[in-house]
């Protein structure tokens, strides 16, 4: 029983009815729970051999009282739920999972940025609420609407991602601008054009991130930075909301330094009921969901499934070094 017991703690951030855990149920004794309180992971993962976990988080204090864990399979890309260095040092293996919602997260992307170019929201407000019922016209310009195509669009984060936004933007005959983020090394002559960061701030109609969050990106987009974006420009955040001072960005929108923002990620997850950010008119946000169409769903369940067969099998795959 404990050495193929696997234990899913939040399945329902993956599983919304609509795709089959099957692949997974098929690897040896298997249990999923749909939500997992802090409070509760230790006794649900007392026996398991494998955890597979999307957001709970798995600290050192409990990890150390699961002697029965040998892999810990994340349900996502980013691994800062798990403490690494502990599992490195109890021996318990951890893997992830990449590039399973580029298309979907690409794909956002765009739908945030041509959003922002065309004032689409604005838009359909205004056609539901009965302002183009009461124009004298057929018509109801009212909000800003421009062309993207011969717009800089700047982009911070290079991955598989990063470098899809790029082709789909040099498809609609944008110019693409890649930052070299401030800290970070890169190897002489292989910087892949990258431009400085306050060069791609001055230079850029559009910028969007797409880095993982560390210590070199926390709130790398604050004040500073958005005082030397172009005025009038437009943010995007695919990425993690750490890397925006949502205070400062507040300030650049408020005072129309910045025309527009749109995020699908925030500092805090859910946001409170409260946040001034989504009270502004000039920014729209989706709740973290860029990265959850089905078909990406359904390619991340079966690499976590191919993850944990080749563990069981002692094959190394996906595995993440501290």
């Amino acid at each position: 029983m404990g050495p193929n017991r696997i234990v899913f703690l939040d399945a329902g951030t993956l599983d919304y009815g609509d795709i089959s855990l099957a692949e997974l149920k098929r690897l040896g004794e298997f249990k999923a729970y749909s939500k997992t309180a802090p409070r509760e992971i230790e006794r649900r993962s007392r026996r398991a051999a494998v955890i597979i976990t999307n957001k709970c988080r798995l600290e050192a204090k409990l990890l150390r009282r699961l002697e029965n864990l040998k892999l810990i399979a994340v349900a996502a890309t980013g691994t800062n739920n798990v403490d690494l260095e502990a599992a490195r040092r109890l021996g318990i293996a951890v893997t992830n999972v990449s590039g399973y919602s580029t298309e979907t997260v690409v794909q956002f992307t765009f739908a945030f940025l041509l959003s922002l170019a065309t004032s689409l929201i604005k838009y359909n407000e205004a056609a539901r609420d009965g302002r183009w019922s009461r124009s004298p016209f057929f018509t109801f310009p009212r909000f800003p609407i421009q062309e993207v195509y011969g717009k800089t669009l700047g982009i911070v984060g290079y991955g598989r991602i990063g470098r899809r936004v790029a082709q789909v933007a040099r498809a609609l005959g944008m110019e693409v601008l890649v930052a070299r983020i401030p800290g970070r090394s890169y190897p002489r002559g292989r910087t892949g054009g990258r431009v400085w960061l306050a060069e791609l701030l001055r230079r850029s109609d559009f910028m969007s991130l797409h880095a993982p969050l560390s210590s070199l990106t926390e709130n790398l987009i604050d004040t500073r930075a958005l005082r030397r974006m172009k005025r009038g420009a437009f943010l995007i955040n695919m990425a993690r909301g750490g890397l925006v001072d949502e205070k400062a960005l507040y300030q650049a929108l408020r005072s129309g330094r910045l025309a527009g923002a749109a995020a699908d990620v925030l500092n805090q997850e859910p946001p409170p009921k409260n946040s001034l950010l989504l009270k502004l008119p000039n920014f729209f946000a989706t709740p973290h969901v860029a990265w959850a169409s089905r078909e990406a769903r359904i390619r991340l369940i079966h690499e976590i499934a191919l993850n944990i067969r080749a563990f069981q099998a002692g094959r190394r795959r996906n595995r993440v070094e501290v």
